[in-house]
This record gives C-alpha cells, sequence and structure tokens, in this order.
C-alpha cells in the first residue's frame, strides 16, 4: 500500500516556511533546562492574570517577553563585581567562563552534586559523587545550544535501591552500569547522564530544537500527558508561536531493555528501539483561560524477529489528530490523546487540569488519567510563598499495551506519571524563597495496587495487559492494596545562581504499607549542589 502525504500537511509546510524566512529577526534566545525548583519562582509571573504566556510547554526558550525580565533578576544577569577575585565571582556571581560578543555567546560552568547522607530504618549510609559540566549560548540572533554532562557514582535509601535492582535505570536519568555488566565498581551505582540540544529559531513564531533532552506538558508537579520522568531521549522538537495559539510537534527515538533482543549488527544484541510521535497545540481563549489539546503515537522500529516496521507518513505530519493509518504487521501502533488546561481564577492563583485517553490496541475497556489542581503565588500576600496542591489518578492497564514494546516508556519508566497506572495520588508542595534561602516542604498520599499471585493487576505499564489478568471488570487500586505517605523538608542557601549551587539540607520520611509488608525510610541528606534538573525520588 503507498502512502500520499495529506493535502493538509503540505500547507502546514508552506506555511512555516514562509513565516521561517518573512518575520524579521530578534533577540538572542536562551534555552532554560526544566527544574520544578526553579520554574515555580517564575509562578508570579506566568500566572498573573496580565500575562498571556503560554505555559504548559517545558523547557521554556527565553527570549522577547516578560519572562526575561523575571529571568534576569532570578539569575542576577546584569550583576558586576570586577574588583572581585575570579574565584570569588566563579564561587558566588558569574559563570566560569562568560563570552558576550554582538555575533555570539557562550558559558560553561563546572557543576557538581555531592550528598551524604544517612538511612536511619536500615541504619545505612548515602551518596552520591557528581562531575559535571553545563555549557550553552547563542550564534546571531537564530542558533542556540545547550548541553551538561554527568558523571555519577551513588548509594541509595533502601526504597530508591529496590526500584534501581528492578528496573535497572537510576530513576529519570540513565541505566545502571553496575547492574548490566558495563562497571567495574562495587557496591556503588555508576551511570552518565547527558542533556544536548541544538537549536534554530529563524523568528519569534518558530523554532527548531535538536538533540537529546526531556519534554513536559502540563501545568502541574506531575503529568498524565508527558512528564520528565523517564531518561532523556533523542528528539526532533518543532516549536510555533502565534498568539493566541502555541504549537509543538516532536519525533523522539527511545528504548526499550526489557523487550526480545536480537542481533542488530555484528557487535551483538543491544536494545530494542521504538519511535514517538507526540503533537500539543495550546489554545489561550483569555488571558485567564487557556485549551490544550495533545496526541501522542508509539511505534516499534520492528518486530521480535528484527523485521521493520513499515513506514507511515502520518510519522511525519505535523498535523495534530491526524490519525496514523499504519501500515500494519505484527506489533500495531499505541495512540493516546489527552487535553490540558488552565484558568487563572485570581491574579496569581490557577486552577489546572488534564485528561488522558488511551487507544491501546485490543482493549475493550475505557482506559484513563487525570489531573486536577491548583496553584499559586505570593499566598497571603507573602512575597516568594508559593503553593500547589494537585489530585492524580490513573485506571488500571492505562499506558499499557500488550506489546510491551509499545507500552508508554522509556527504558521501562513511565513516560508520564512515575506511578504508572492503578494509582490514586493527593500531593502538596511549598515553597519560600528569602534572601538567598530556600524552604521547600511536600507531602504526598497515595494509594495503589500491586501485582500479587502471579496477576497483572494494571500498575507496571511495561507488562502486556491481556496476559495474567484477574476475572472481573477493572477498578482503580484493584490489586495488593498498598498505601503511601511521603514527606519532604528541604532547606538550601544559594551560592551562585548562574548554575543553581547551592548548600542543601534536607529530610524525608517515605511509608510504604500493604498486608505482606511495611518499607519505612527516614532520610536526613546534606550536600553542595548545583545543575537545573529534576531528580525524582518523591514515588
Amino acid at each position: 500500500m503507498k502512502y500520499k502525504l495529506p493535502e493538509c500537511c503540505k500547507i502546514f509546510t508552506v506555511f512555516f516556511i514562509t513565516v521561517s524566512f518573512t518575520v524579521n529577526a530578534y533577540s538572542q534566545i536562551i534555552y532554560q533546562p526544566y527544574s520544578y525548583q526553579f520554574y515555580q519562582k517564575l509562578n508570579s509571573d506566568i500566572y498573573s492574570t496580565g500575562s498571556a504566556l503560554h505555559t504548559a510547554i517545558k523547557p521554556y526558550c527565553i527570549a522577547d517577553s516578560a519572562l526575561k525580565l523575571k529571568y534576569d533578576s532570578l539569575l542576577h544577569t546584569d550583576l558586576h563585581t570586577p574588583k572581585k577575585s575570579w574565584l570569588h565571582r566563579i564561587l558566588f556571581d558569574q559563570h566560569m567562563v562568560d563570552i558576550k560578543k554582538e555575533d555570539y555567546t557562550f558559558y560553561f560552568d563546572y557543576i557538581t552534586d555531592l550528598q551524604l547522607g544517612r538511612e536511619f530504618q536500615a541504619g545505612t549510609s548515602t551518596n552520591l559523587n557528581t562531575r559535571g559540566y553545563q555549557a550553552g549560548g547563542t550564534i546571531g540572533s537564530k542558533f542556540f545550544f545547550y548541553t551538561s554532562g554527568f558523571e555519577n557514582q551513588g548509594k541509595f535509601a533502601n526504597y530508591v535501591q529496590n526500584y534501581i535492582n528492578t528496573v535497572k535505570v537510576v530513576p529519570g536519568q540513565a541505566p545502571d552500569r553496575s547492574l548490566i555488566g558495563q562497571s567495574s565498581i562495587k557496591n556503588s551505582s555508576d551511570w552518565s547522564y547527558v542533556t544536548s540540544m541544538i537549536g534554530f529559531a529563524p523568528s519569534k513564531n518558530l523554532s527548531f530544537e535538536l538533540g537529546q533532552d526531556k519534554t513536559f506538558i502540563g501545568d502541574g508537579y506531575r503529568s498524565v500527558l508527558l512528564s520528565d520522568y523517564a531518561a532523556n531521549y533523542p528528539l526532533l522538537r518543532l516549536k510555533a508561536d502565534f498568539g493566541k495559539v502555541q504549537y509543538m510537534a516532536m519525533w523522539a527515538y527511545m528504548d526499550d531493555q526489557r523487550a526480545v533482543t536480537f542481533d542488530l549488527n555484528k557487535s551483538g544484541p543491544s536494545n530494542r528501539r521504538k519511535w514517538g510521535v507526540f503533537h500539543y497545540i495550546d489554545w489561550n481563549v483569555t488571558n485567564k483561560l487557556s485549551a490544550g489539546f495533545f496526541n501522542a503515537l508509539i511505534a516499534a522500529e520492528t518486530d521480535d524477529k528484527g523485521n521493520r516496521h513499515g513506514f507511515d507518513f502520518n510519522y511525519i505530519n505535523p498535523v495534530l489528530f491526524v490519525p496514523s493509518l499504519g501500515p500494519g504487521g505484527p506489533i500495531p501502533d499505541h495512540a493516546l490523546f489527552g487535553f490540558n488546561g488552565k484558568y487563572k481564577v485570581l491574579s496569581k492563583t490557577t486552577v489546572y487540569g488534564q485528561l488522558l485517553f488511551d487507544q491501546s490496541t485490543g482493549s475493550s475497556d475505557t482506559r484513563t488519567a487525570y489531573q486536577l489542581g491548583f496553584r499559586g503565588a505570593d499566598l497571603f500576600k507573602v512575597n516568594t510563598l508559593n503553593y500547589l496542591f494537585e489530585y492524580n489518578t490513573a485506571s488500571p492497564y492505562t499506558y499499557a499495551n500488550q506489546n510491551p514494546v509499545v507500552s508508554y516508556a522509556n527504558f521501562s519508566e513511565p513516560l508520564a506519571h512515575p506511578f504508572g497506572a492503578n494509582f490514586q495520588e493527593w500531593l502538596g508542595i511549598m515553597n519560600y524563597s528569602v534572601g538567598k534561602f530556600d524552604f521547600q516542604g511536600e507531602v504526598i498520599y497515595s494509594r495503589y495496587g500491586l501485582n500479587t499471585n502471579s496477576l497483572n493487576y494494571g500498575k507496571d505499564i511495561t507488562q502486556a495487559d491481556n496476559v495474567s489478568l484477574p476475572a472481573g471488570n477493572a477498578s482503580t487500586t484493584q490489586g495488593l492494596a498498598t498505601s503511601l505517605k511521603y514527606a519532604e523538608g528541604t532547606v538550601s542557601y544559594m551560592l551562585n545562581p548562574k548554575f543553581n549551587l547551592r548548600v542543601e539540607l534536607s529530610g524525608l520520611y517515605r511509608e510504604e504499607t500493604n498486608n505482606l509488608s511495611t518499607t519505612k525510610t527516614t532520610l536526613i541528606t546534606i550536600g553542595l549542589r548545583s545543575s537545573f534538573r529534576n531528580l525524582y525520588h518523591d514515588f
């Protein structure tokens, strides 16, 4: 069967090319990696009723917008201390290397993340030893780049180590080389983590970004559409901004280390690969109300015998909600779609929500996930006192598939909520900054159903959703009823905002309980930390 590029795709292509070469250049772009800890400091600006900014697609590219002034104030970009020593400046005020010319810019920083902790329940110590870098810059007003890389070794609290032993991946980062026979380090996790992006913005309306990173869609702390929880993946991201409408198309290349492998080349077996295609369009109906529409498609690169998936032009179409016809084959594609919205009920106070539908092949059940929350800034008129409260849930088997290689996951980690499916979660986060001090508290209560008696109750989205299922209709939290209580408090003192260098003290308590066991964790950690990235351990 031959596939013809839809006429609407041709129209979009001509339109994008026209926009690219008819709009004047604009000021240099800053690619800001996504981190909740940093981004929530922008709340008062991006969620103000006077702002018409699109907020759902992260990371942000910061250029000509009202956000630039707030961003500059947080990073102290206008700070100059020439009378201080070079060591003082790079520790407290500036990048290690910072070059600003009329036609290009460049900065470079050495990154460290050194932590020591004590887990009191097990009577063990934890540690993290990270050495890395970040670098970024611009060439002219249309090209930008950002990269960061980290070499890591660490020992973790009991529940995190159990996760790593099961998934073989350090949460949200990369495979643990010590568990897959690629490291000589003993009694410690060993992994690398790299982000690398280059971008071309022919106009302030359009940008193309290529590299290895993550994308987060939503206005909450979690996302049931697409989050930054799983490990980084190669991607090509197109973003277009037409005032009230913002559009994103992304093509990603992902791994599944659990699927049946075969010899891809003479070097031997390798992970199975899959393609992800994602579209999101955000419409600012008014300054207060926005509505977003999302769809995603996961396609296996090959079947279990190494036969390549047939090609479908819809995999490269830039149009939202054009369905994949698919050339068929032993592993059909996995399609999902959903909605994202927010309403600014008051100045600096926003209600937000998401709804996802999973069109998994072979399923007759309605599989959904949704989110409802509210967030705001300057609570009780206290400047920089920010807060967020939200509820998340996903019905059993959501994001899963009868062919696990096309589950909604990368390296067996969920692309949406870290709990996978078959859960309910309530969480709250408050943050307060004063001077160089930053205080954050987080609480979570969750209920979910674990597998038991060799039955799949739908929480692990990497398991086939048509094998070893319990009798009867599926219901959320079915299976081994388990509750999770989590609380964490963090105090940090900022040393250099340019690369988020800070001294940090944190304490957490976690308790997971069901009829078979109770796992408790009480952990105190102190460290010298830096970088802009989310490192999740609240699961």
